[in-house]
């Protein structure tokens, strides 16, 4: 019995130390630089957004896009007209029906010659390396795998297991999402790709906000896509990964149904042009070294720096849309100065029945009651939606939940990308969007949050003469009112609360 569990335990450790003595970054790698197309005007695309540019010099092209069937679409569209470059950076790519679907795109245009640059975060590639694999083993494809694990790959507790001596490098993830399509064309916002954001899978769907973005700013865009491509913490993903030979079967036939409805765009370029808004915008883009930790917020302007100065700026009114909030003191110390200054202030985040990281609510919960007595406007988003929804459509009877991030000023300027409103955003991941400069799109955006708030949120206020927080949802007359998270068990309450000391916010 005892020689057994001597064996038992031998195995254990020797599995710790193949994996643990394996654990090391490549430190040779091929992987030679490249940029994004330097003359987009000799492509179709190009041309296009020159034509459709006229009279608006200095000025980019934005359409704002709130449908995740649309985007996909949009996606495919983009994939489907370029003739050069095609450069892809995600956060997130899943393996499932709307992921292979692009993909194939993606293959596709390279089978037409087009080079195809994939970037991936590596923080959710475990057990998918096959895959990115073939792909890269593509004509014309590339893959690099951003800031990887540096071994246990087939699984996420063996990663974890092969990165004890690299917690705090990996602890960085890049959350950018962008798209581009010969450096004239460009999505970027706050999807990944994957059912959930293209509103077709069955149980659960996000409601979130990109933009297709045309003119100046989409060389700023791809600048960036550049800066990681190029970083040293890129990787091929065959630099890391251990080398297959067949094609994995596919699990399932590939699911092409879009619908008619959202090909606005494939329908535009078929025609040769585009109708965007041309207004002023901005590219805000973290770099690499805020992924490498060789700077820190204080050190080096970042996102976070140039969203507090934008929210400090509004004179009448601040909206912000962010699926995790997490505002910490120094927020609601500037939250405070605003509501002093006469400035109203509406938020819309997830409620614990709709968040997909309920440690994030944790976070967020303990500072509900401040704001309240703030006067501050409080919305926490439904996990079904009511039947004013139709521009996030077809959820149909699948849960929604909120992952959108988003700012409005003064109904004039416009934040889209995507950066939560916490401290994972603002000191550890690299984060993406645009500011644009617009009363339009402003109003777009607000008409968004006033929907999501008419018919598919609870509205947060205080018991009187109380801290107690009362949830009430419905139309008027029709009201129901919650004195706990509504549509919550008593044990996923009390579960988060003995986690809640555990999870510090600078890790949620």
């Amino acid at each position: 019995m005892q020689s057994g569990r001597c064996g038992s335990s031998l195995a254990v450790m020797a599995v710790i130390a193949l994996i643990s003595g394996c654990a090391g970054l490549p430190r040779h790698v091929d992987k030679p630089k490249s940029e994004a197309l330097s003359n987009p005007e000799v492509t179709t695309l190009g041309r296009i957004v020159a034509q459709e540019q006229e009279g608006h010099t200095h000025l980019s092209g934005i359409r704002v896009l709130s449908s995740g069937e649309e985007v996909l679409a949009d996606l495919i569209a983009l994939a489907d007209h370029a003739e050069r470059t095609l450069d892809i950076q995600y956060y997130i790519i899943h393996q499932d029906a709307s992921a292979r679907l692009l993909l194939h795109h993606l293959r596709l245009a390279a089978d037409r010659g087009v080079r195809v640059r994939v970037l991936v975060d590596d923080l959710n590639t475990a057990g998918e390396d096959r895959r990115f694999l073939h792909l890269s083993q593509r004509a014309n494809v590339e893959v690099r795998v951003f800031n990887p694990f540096p071994g246990g790959r087939f699984a996420t507790w063996s990663r974890l297991l092969a990165s004890v001596g690299h917690i705090r490098r990996i602890n960085h993830r890049m959350h950018n999402k962008l798209f581009v399509a010969d450096n004239a064309l460009a999505i970027t916002g706050g999807r990944n790709i994957g059912d959930q954001y293209f509103t077709r899978d069955p149980l659960s769907n996000f409601i979130d906000l990109d933009v297709i973005a045309a003119g100046p700013i989409v060389p700023e865009l791809s600048a960036s896509f550049d800066a990681f491509w190029n970083s040293k913490f890129a990787y091929p993903i065959a630099s890391v990964a251990t080398p297959v030979d067949s094609e994995p079967a596919a699990s399932t036939a590939l699911d092409t149904a879009v619908s008619a409805n959202a090909n606005w765009l494939a329908n535009e370029l078929e025609s040769g042009g585009v109708q965007l808004a041309w207004v002023p915008a901005t590219v805000l883009a973290d770099g690499p070294a805020k992924i490498a930790s060789e700077t820190s917020p204080e050190e080096e302007e970042t996102i976070a720096n140039n969203l507090e100065a934008l929210m400090r700026s509004a004179t009448k009114e601040l909206i912000v849309i962010s699926a995790y909030f997490v505002p910490g003191k120094d927020g609601i110390d500037m939250m405070r100065k605003l509501v002093d200054q006469g400035v109203s202030i509406r938020i819309l985040t997830n409620s614990l029945a709709s968040t997909d990281s309920p440690l994030a609510h944790t976070g967020y919960s303990r500072y509900r009651a401040p704001l309240l007595k703030m006067g501050v406007e409080l919305s926490e988003v439904r996990p079904k939606l009511g039947q004013k929804r139709a521009r996030f459509h077809p959820f149909r009877s699948s849960n929604a939940s909120l992952h959108a991030k988003a700012l409005v000023i003064d109904q004039r300027t416009v934040f889209i990308g995507s950066m939560n409103m916490d401290a994972r955003s603002a000191h550890t991941n690299s984060e993406l969007g645009l500011v644009m400069r617009s009363a339009e799109i402003a109003r777009q955006v607000t008409s968004l949050l006033d929907d999501i708030s008419a018919d598919g949120s609870y509205r947060l206020q205080l018991v009187e003469q109380s801290d107690k927080i009362e949830w009430i949802s419905g139309e008027p007359g029709s009201e129901k009112t919650w004195y706990t998270d509504p549509e919550t068990t008593r044990l996923q309450r009390f579960t988060l609360k003995l986690l809640a000391p555990f999870a510090p916010e600078e890790l949620l």
